[in-house]
């Protein structure tokens, strides 16, 4: 039988366990469903489709041709030989089902992608910000609910986001969730640990700090064992399991809303559309390539916390850069002209973001990074699709304030 995993991963993870991957239809999700039952695991996807639907609402859809859940998972069942179990269930509105689903499972772990993830959509309008906010922190209370309810010793891994920092560090590096400090006390300095300050950028991003209080909460005071993840841009489209056939493809979000910055920019290029930079460029953001975000969430389910242990934070980026850098890299592959538009965030126009990962390089990590060679497989891809790309639908339309002005001319680059 084909194996997907490495021999390392299939030697480690021999014992089968029950894991729920919730948003395993979503462009994270489905290749860590894959991931984890190629590694011996019996997954179990929880899914409403929702990202598919808001797909119709911005009249635009995924660049690689996605299939339907049901043919994913029974193309996957074809290879492998492994099953996929499906549920569409809606976390942040069934409770009951989700505590039925929990009881009736006893996952070792859940892993949560079940959260509206990007901030552009966030900020679209009063009731898309209403949106995330009842979507993300009703669904994330649910869960932890569910599992105490249930009775279930259950290990709930979440993909947080780096943006729960905002993008200045105060000429700190930011540490993976926790910041020691000095307080007087009686005239003594003590020394403390503490959350590391959020500084939320989106509405988006502020229901991940929300969700880091209902971690806390509910691990202080009912032991729920919780991993939080806060990752970085992801790049790149597939995985050595979602390139095994056709039908299980990954999505690819390359418009204003949904597309991370360096796809944006791939498929921009493919397309001979100038290179969108928002501002100045001089925004720097962390990274991280889909093939590592599965890498990692296979390792945070491998060490989860002990009983009674706080939650475990890891930031799950492997590198920083600045968007003006990644443009003129893409702009020498490609040839590609870059054209500065009105940033629609409310943000420092420069900034230096330096963290901390050292976790999971110590669990094994061997990172990949930038390279030519990876850049010019998510360029072949957008190549392959350029007929599926909406032109009207590559700039932003979000702006985080009414006064900010909607720009689609933009300015072009001043050549060096």
């Amino acid at each position: 039988m084909y194996q997907t995993a490495n021999q390392e991963d299939v030697h480690r993870m021999a014992d089968r366990e029950k894991i729920v991957v919730l948003g395993g239809d979503g462009f994270c999700g489905w290749p860590t469903a894959l991931r984890l039952s190629s590694e011996g695991h019996e997954v179990v996807i929880v899914d409403n489709l929702s990202r598919r639907k808001i797909d119709i609402e911005l009249g635009c859809e995924s660049l690689t041709p996605i299939q339907p859940i049901d043919r994913r998972i029974r193309t996957w069942q074809t290879l492998t030989g492994k099953t996929l179990e499906f549920h569409n269930l809606n976390i942040a509105e069934e409770y009951p089902a989700l505590v039925q689903l929990i009881e009736t499972v006893r996952p070792k772990a859940i892993v949560h992608f079940a959260e509206q993830r990007a901030a552009p959509y966030s900020m679209k309008s009063p009731r898309h910000k209403r949106y995330t906010v009842d979507n993300n922190i009703n669904g994330t209370h649910n869960v932890l609910c569910a599992i105490v309810e249930s009775g279930v010793d259950v290990h709930l891994v979440h993909l947080g986001t780096m943006g729960v920092y905002g993008y200045g560090t105060a000429g700190l590096s930011i540490p993976e969730g926790y910041l020691t400090v000095k307080v007087e006390v009686d005239g003594t300095d003590r020394a403390i640990e503490i959350p590391y300050p959020p500084h939320p950028g989106s509405i988006y991003h502020m229901t991940k700090t929300l969700d880091a209080l209902l971690f806390y909460y509910y691990n202080k005071n009912d032991d729920v064992r919780v991993t939080d993840l806060h990752q970085g841009v992801v790049w790149g489209t597939n995985t050595e399991e979602t390139l095994l056939h056709a039908d299980l493809v990954n999505r690819f979000d390359w418009e204003g809303d949904y597309g991370t910055v360096l796809n944006r920019f791939l498929v921009q290029a493919a397309v001979g559309h100038p290179l969108t930079i928002y501002g100045s460029g001089g925004q720097t953001r962390a990274f991280i390539h889909l093939r590592d975000t599965v890498r990692c969430i296979s390792l945070a389910i491998q060490h989860p916390p002990a009983r009674k242990q706080r939650v475990k934070i890891f930031n799950q980026a492997t590198e920083t850069h600045r968007v003006r850098t990644l443009a003129e890299l893409v702009a020498e592959l490609t040839g590609a002209d870059i054209r500065h538009y009105v940033n629609p965030r409310n943000e420092a126009s420069d900034n230096e973001l330096v963290i901390h990962n050292k976790q999971f390089l110590e669990l094994g990590l061997n990172p990949i990074t930038l390279s030519e060679g990876l850049l010019q497989e998510v360029i072949e891809v957008a190549g392959r699709y350029r007929e599926r790309v909406d032109a009207a639908k590559i700039l932003a339309d979000s702006r985080w304030r009414a006064d900010i002005p909607l720009d689609r001319e933009g300015t072009p680059a001043v050549q060096p």
